[in-house]
């Protein structure tokens, strides 16, 4: 088994470094930034290589734009970037293949953010040539971008193929983090999934039945699993074509029974703000009725077990958030994890961190994970592409 070589255990002193962060932060209708956290959790790896007199050329994708589409510009990230290192110029490079001459003229008080890499062709496809382009601005590269490790793209993979690599101090707490919670976690381990669709979520689950003590099952995925048991679900969301995945989920956890699904919801209309849902029973849904959450009956249970739970892994919200009618579970299992001394919790997903951001104590959570997708890939497969492609690297 290979390993990778971090920033923190290596020289690397007046080099021109070029570094792959995850900037992909969401915007309001206004073009503001609605959460930094991404370019927050990059600085430590910054503060490092630049307090050793590095030079730092970042790049990082932001959506998904089609082309060179400047709505998904970098710009308003090099401007947030700016504001965390006064004592250093930050400045967007429009096009890196033309702007050479601004490049060559770069000092160490200079920090310089490709435009969107998601603007070139050759990002998604892994272009060797296009690594090949990435790569000569540097000659050492070094990834911190843990929410996109789980692509095979030219900015994460392809130019390691040409430069000397390490990763980050983000990239290294994420994958001990992670590793440690499911390779030799203290026990009982439970994990907690939701979201709306099991289709993305198959695989893992089936994986945290084979490691997991209890897999505790809400949102909307939920919706499908009643479905597969044969109750009525209204106007719920639920995916039809996965109605078989889950009746194969059902029966694999029948031996352990170890997963568990709601035994309640709430119904209500999704965009009505101002009225309370009815709670209802699984087996009592009528078929004019939408379940937006899980129910008192289900908190109840899911909060028994986590009380019990050594390690916890959370990802996805239990019911629709958006809504905040529908967010009283999200809420209670947040209030019941941070509540708890003494355990390892670990929780990542979009949706999950936009629930709980602006809830207090969640510095007692251990890790939360600023790559929802690329957590749960690693979780399942254990390994990604991004982190295979650093192993042995110098």
């Amino acid at each position: 088994m290979g390993k990778i070589n971090y920033i923190d255990e290596v020289n690397l002193v007046g080099k021109k470094i070029l570094v792959r962060v995850d900037y992909n932060v969401s915007f309001d209708k206004n073009g503001n930034i609605t959460n930094d956290k991404r370019i927050k959790s990059s600085l430590p790896t910054l503060s490092l290589l630049l307090k050793n007199k590095n030079k730092l050329i970042l790049m990082s994708h932001l959506g998904k734009p089609k082309g060179r589409d400047m709505s998904f510009s970098m710009r308003a990230v090099a401007s947030c970037l700016q504001e965390y290192l006064p004592d250093y110029k930050v400045t967007l490079i429009n096009d890196f293949l033309i702007d050479k001459e601004i490049l060559s003229r770069q000092t160490e008080k200079d920090i310089y953010i490709l435009e969107n890499t998601r603007f070139y062709e050759g990002e998604k496809k892994n272009d060797p040539e296009f690594s090949k382009q990435l790569a000569s601005l540097a000659d050492t590269f070094v990834s911190d971008a843990f929410g996109s490790v789980h692509r095979a793209h030219a900015s994460v993979v392809g130019v390691t193929q040409f430069l000397p690599s390490y990763g980050g101090l983000l990239l290294k707490n994420e994958v001990e983090s992670i590793y440690k919670s499911i390779d030799k976690p203290n026990r009982p381990m439970v994990a907690i999934i939701g979201g709306a669709k099991i289709s993305t979520k198959i695989s893992l689950i089936n994986k945290l039945l084979d490691i997991a003590d209890y897999v505790l099952i809400g949102g909307a995925m939920a919706n499908t699993f009643w479905k597969a048991k044969g109750f009525e679900i209204g106007k719920s969301l639920y995916e039809f074509d996965f109605i078989n995945e889950a009746k194969k989920i059902l029966e694999k956890a029948s031996a352990k029974k170890n997963l568990i699904i709601p035994v309640d919801g709430i119904v209500g209309n999704p965009d009505d703000v101002d009225t309370k849902g009815i709670i209802k029973e699984c087996n009592k849904i009528e078929i004019n009725e939408n379940v937006l959450d899980i129910g008192p009956l289900t908190i109840k249970e899911f909060s028994k077990y986590i009380n019990e739970a050594k390690t916890i892994i959370w990802n996805g919200p239990l019911g629709y958030f958006e809504n905040p009618q529908y967010k009283i579970s999200t809420d209670a299992i947040y209030t019941t994890i941070v509540g708890k001394i003494g355990i390892t919790s670990i929780v990542g997903g979009g949706d999950t961190l936009t629930a709980i951001k602006n809830k207090k104590d969640k510095d007692r959570l251990t890790h939360i994970s600023t790559g929802g997708g690329a957590m749960l890939e690693l979780i399942e497969k254990g390994t990604l592409p991004g982190i295979e492609a650093l192993k042995n690297k110098k």
